[in-house]
């Protein structure tokens, strides 16, 4: 048992963010019963601008960097993140200490009631976003492959949180978004998804459907608690989609997507990399053990360059 008053743990203040972090607490909580919690809201840089498409804000960590101070300067004790937003970049002075098991980590289709209607089946999801429709998502990993799959759709940058994009797409100002599967179920809106994009045809960012929870490196006691809440598993594959990013020298939002699946303790990495119109399209897959993930993202990176990734990410 690890004693001590009251945890404080900060994060953005967006209900999703509010929904991880207190997730995270009931974690922590099962196993620490004589601790108290306390949940830190911080306003990022990436919530208060809300007009400009992040590609125009520019810059890394901007849903980060805020609650990682609130831990460095002790007003915290630690930073709970949906690690897909967290810079691949270590921050001196924090450790990445707890990684929980994934939720689902692929993103998902939700269309305006009046394209919803069209619908016959939800396999014909694709074929009507091809006939000119506005898509809403503010991700160039995401417009990208909605251009890709569909060049005829018209891509526009959607701001705001979960419930106000949903709102956006329900009063017809798009005729669909691209939104995560695990944000919608976590927040209860899992019957709003009308088609789930995989791999081959849509791959998912970077630790998607991943929490990652930071701490100051010279705090040893929560560093223990946090292990031990983590999963071997998400961890492997997290560190080779994360280190796969980093040698790419490419940032959270990037035009990157990958998929990692462990079986028989083998990892697979598959990536593509795109041009922002979708035009363009690398794929590499490389296997190998998954005791080594950082060698196999490195074999995907080579791969990648091999084909000219980095004429892709400038």
């Amino acid at each position: 048992m690890i004693e001590q008053s009251t945890i404080r743990i900060a994060t953005r203040s967006s209900s999703l963010a509010l929904w991880q972090a207190d997730h995270i607490r009931k974690l922590l909580s099962k196993n620490h019963l004589d601790c108290r919690f306390e949940l830190i809201e911080i306003s990022t840089s990436g919530d208060q601008n809300r007009t400009q498409s992040l590609g125009e804000i520019g810059g890394t960590g901007l849903f980060t960097k805020e609650v990682q101070k609130a831990v460095l300067d002790h007003r915290a004790d630690l930073a709970v993140h949906s690690l897909k937003d967290l810079p691949t970049v270590p921050v001196d002075g924090l450790i990445l200490a707890g990684v929980p098991r994934r939720a689902a980590r692929y993103d998902s289709l939700v269309f305006s009631a009046e394209q919803r209607s069209k619908l016959k089946n939800k396999n014909e999801s694709l074929d009507i976003l091809n006939a000119g429709l506005c898509v809403g998502t503010s991700s160039p990993r995401r417009a990208a492959q909605v251009l890709s799959l569909c060049p005829q759709a018209r891509v526009k940058d959607i701001r705001g949180n979960v419930e106000t994009r949903l709102a956006k797409v329900e009063t017809g100002e798009y005729d669909a978004i691209v939104l995560a599967v695990a944000g919608l179920r976590r927040l209860g809106f899992g019957t709003k998804i009308d088609y789930e994009l995989h791999p081959p045809e849509f791959y998912p960012a970077v630790a998607q459907g991943a929490l990652g929870i930071e701490c100051r490196t010279d705090d040893k006691t929560m560093q223990t608690m946090l292990h031990g809440l983590t999963d071997a598993e998400t961890l492997a594959e997290v560190t080779a989609e994360r280190s796969l990013l980093f040698q790419l020298g490419a940032g959270c939002h990037a035009p990157v997507g990958v998929e990692t699946i462990i079986a028989n303790q083998m990892l697979t990495i598959s990536a593509v990399v795109l041009s922002p119109n979708g035009t363009r399209r690398l794929f590499s897959q490389q296997t190998g053990s998954s005791e080594n993930p950082e060698q196999i993202a490195t074999r995907t990176a080579d791969d990648l360059f091999r084909q000219g990734a980095e004429t892709l990410l400038l």
